[in-house]
């Protein structure tokens, strides 16, 4: 071989080291398990959407899809390690409003880039909050409680899942809507935080349908409204905000799956077209409807202008509501 060929052989050799993703036939994807991290603890509203969608797709692709739960520090724990893992097709994450809108406002130093060093894959769906009190507490409506808390500014205290969190970040958003006066009382989590709400001790609460549907349907809390532009299917008789005239504001917990920075163009595709089909068959749509979702599936694209959006968004609400970063 001339000094010309061995040049060639050996240039072929380094760019198939370097670029190992871009080598790989995305119709050969995939030739082994995929690993879908949840950087949050099991038994929580993502690690059970996320259980059901590994389930149906690792059927539809012959492969196993295993969850792994990575925990800790606000879910940056399990974000970390997926961007440091090759961008292959194998490692995927669930990600949420949280941990890929809210992040960047809500802590000082977040360890990577949410747009750099990901890459988007689809929205799985949307879950709007409810607006709820105790059963004892005396507004009837959302009105009559945005009228209680504008006439005793500053004595109504609501309740989160801790600072810088989705419930915390939705009601400082709601109170700058509304043009009310809150105190927060965080908790380390939402099930004690509802808990409180339902004894009373805390009169308000930003909280999921999933996780407030039961305790409404059994008489535990009152629903003053759904956090999104219309009504859920599941409380049609709770009104949204918009019909109290918070026609600006909108509070829904967002799923999407991402993998890490570097999946290929047609590896991205591929795997979003295979997950997009999981989520709109109809059996997993009639699972996520009784979670309180609403099934989105629109790829790639829908994925990452709404992360830009709401991370602009919820920038916003940080500054406005006087929240500093941890």
């Amino acid at each position: 071989m001339n000094l010309a060929n061995r040049l060639a052989a050996s240039w072929l050799l380094v760019c198939a080291g370097v670029f190992p993703a871009l080598s790989q036939p995305v119709d050969k994807w995939p030739e082994k398990p995929v690993h879908l991290i949840v950087p949050f603890a099991s038994g929580g509203s993502t690690d059970l959407i996320a259980r059901q969608i590994a389930l149906e797709l690792s059927k539809r692709i012959g492969q196993p899809v295993i969850v792994e739960n990575k925990a800790g520090a606000s879910a940056m724990i399990g974000s970390g390690y997926v961007v440091k893992q090759p961008g292959d097709g194998y490692t995927l994450m669930m990600g949420t409003v949280s941990t890929h809108a809210m992040a960047p406002s809500v802590f000082s130093k977040v360890p990577y880039d949410i747009v750099r060093d990901f890459t988007p894959i689809t929205i799985v769906g949307t879950i709007p909050d409810l607006i709820v009190v105790g059963p004892q507490f005396p507004a009837k409506n959302l009105a009559e409680f945005i009228a209680m808390a504008k006439a005793n500014p500053g004595k109504i205290t609501y309740a989160t899942a801790g600072n810088g969190t989705s419930s915390h970040l939705g009601s400082a958003y709601f109170a700058a809507e509304a043009g009310i006066d809150m105190n927060q009382v965080p908790y380390k989590g939402s099930g004690p935080a509802l808990l409180d709400v339902m004894g009373g001790h805390v009169d308000m609460m930003l909280d999921v349908i999933m996780t407030s549907l039961e305790p409404y349907k059994a008489g535990r809390i009152k629903a003053l409204a759904v956090t999104a532009p219309r009504r859920s299917p599941l409380l049609p008789d709770v009104p949204s905000t918009r019909e109290f005239g918070l026609n600006d504001f909108e509070a829904s917990i967002w799923f999407a799956i991402l993998g890490p920075a570097g999946i290929p163009a047609a590896l991205q595709n591929r795997i979003a077209d295979e997950i997009n089909a999981v989520l709109n068959a109809p059996d997993m749509r009639a699972f996520l409807l009784k979670q309180g979702m609403e099934v989105d599936a629109s790829g790639p694209g829908p994925l990452a202008a709404l992360i830009q959006s709401d991370t602009a968004k919820w920038a916003r609400v940080v500054k406005f509501a006087g929240i500093q970063p941890e």
